[in-house]
């Protein structure tokens, strides 16, 4: 593809032009919208970073009529927090956000203002080095119990799994977590049925833990939200609502959950006024891959549609994100290399855009990504403020 070629392509904002400068992602390529050529990719980079910031206002990836995500990230958009960058295009922003000048408390104050295409152009054009630099300059707290995203502090979900979620097992679990020092982000349960009755004996016995140990700690079973909003109903000591969550209507309607049911949750998880320091009472997990596995991609690349679930999280004010990133499997992200580009693309994304962005600390046996590759991804975000899994 030519430089001018692609800029015809980018100056329309679409669907190819979101793709094709980025680095080569199993996923893209699954849907046919990741560049052929190297040569491609760098030519749709030069194109996009000439793109006006303004220009992702006024087009959408996916159609504002069509698409509740959408018409929720257009009609939230903070015009008087984007002014000051209103004037730059992708690259300059990307330029903007690397200065020295450029502090953490003018970044945090743009965040209103940032879209997830935004974000995501900027990061198809930044090197590694450049996202962790960007992202290290994004200043995002929450708290509950306990505080998150302070500088200079990491947060680690303690994770007590048990393949029969056996409570003695669990608690054997959570104890030998607390005394590593794991647990400050949330102590989260992955249950392995939906079971209301087992969800909510799961509850009962996190709560009574936390009592029992005095523990400034938030708990969560990691339960579809319909199963918590029931629970909450009838009583139950609920901390923390869980989903995942995604960056289109049609990937969330494959999930069980439209807006409305989320802040629904969100609403009653408030009522409860369970919060000590804080009320940030959502708690949500994403994953680039995760559209395109509902075939509700509308021809989007994946890490742009992993932004658009960003926005739906902002509007919830959430205590966490984490990012699964890799855990969806090689169909979408095929080795340690794009596993990792991806966890540091979402870890800026997420950031810029004002959300508490973790990482969860995945590793599938079917991907080609080394246990060693994992863990130097891992070390990448121990050196900057964001949480762990």
């Amino acid at each position: 593809m030519r430089r001018s070629d692609s800029a015809v392509t980018c100056s329309a904002i679409s669907r190819r032009c979101s793709a094709r400068p980025r680095l080569c992602a199993a996923g893209d390529q699954l849907a046919g919208v990741a560049a052929e050529s190297g040569e491609e990719r760098v030519a749709a980079q030069y194109a996009l970073a000439d793109v006006p910031l303004t220009a992702f206002l006024q087009q959408h990836v996916v159609p504002y009529e069509a698409d509740e995500v959408t018409r929720l990230i257009v009609d939230t958009h903070d015009r008087a927090a984007f002014a000051p960058i209103a004037h730059l295009t992708v690259g300059g922003f990307r330029d903007w956000l690397l200065a020295d000048e450029t502090t953490p408390a003018v970044v945090s104050a743009l965040a209103p203002g940032v879209t997830p295409e935004m974000a995501a152009a900027v990061s198809k054009i930044s090197r590694l080095q450049d996202l962790i630099v960007m992202a290290a300059k994004c200043t995002v707290v929450t708290a509950f119990r306990t505080t998150l995203g302070l500088p200079g502090c990491l947060s680690v979900r303690l994770q007590p799994n048990h393949p029969t979620d056996d409570p003695r097992g669990i608690a054997a679990s959570i104890l030998d977590g607390l005394l590593l020092g794991a647990g400050d982000a949330v102590i989260g349960i992955n249950p392995a049925t939906d079971s209301p009755e087992n969800a909510h004996a799961l509850l009962s016995m996190l709560d009574e833990i936390r009592i029992k140990l005095d523990i400034p700690a938030q708990a969560c079973v990691l339960a579809h939200v319909t199963t918590t909003l029931d629970l909450i109903r009838k009583g139950a000591p609920v901390d923390l609502v869980f989903q995942s969550i995604a960056g289109t209507e049609a990937a969330n309607r494959s999930f069980g959950i439209d807006l409305a049911l989320l802040k629904e949750a969100r609403a009653a998880a408030l009522s409860l006024r369970r919060g000590t320091v804080g009320n940030n009472v959502m708690y949500f997990e994403t994953g680039q891959g995760s559209a395109l596995s509902a075939n509700a991609h509308h021809g989007v690349d994946q890490q742009t549609l992993e932004a658009r679930a960003y926005a739906v999280a902002r509007s919830l004010e959430p205590l966490l994100v984490n990012s699964v990133v890799g855990f969806i499997g090689p169909e979408y992200l095929y080795d340690g290399k794009q596993i990792t580009r991806a966890g540091l693309e979402d870890h800026f994304c997420g950031k810029l855009m004002g959300v508490p962005m973790g990482v969860d600390v995945c590793y599938t046996n079917h991907a080609d990504a080394p246990i060693r590759t994992i863990w130097t991804r891992c070390s990448r975000f121990w050196s900057r403020p964001a949480s762990i899994s």
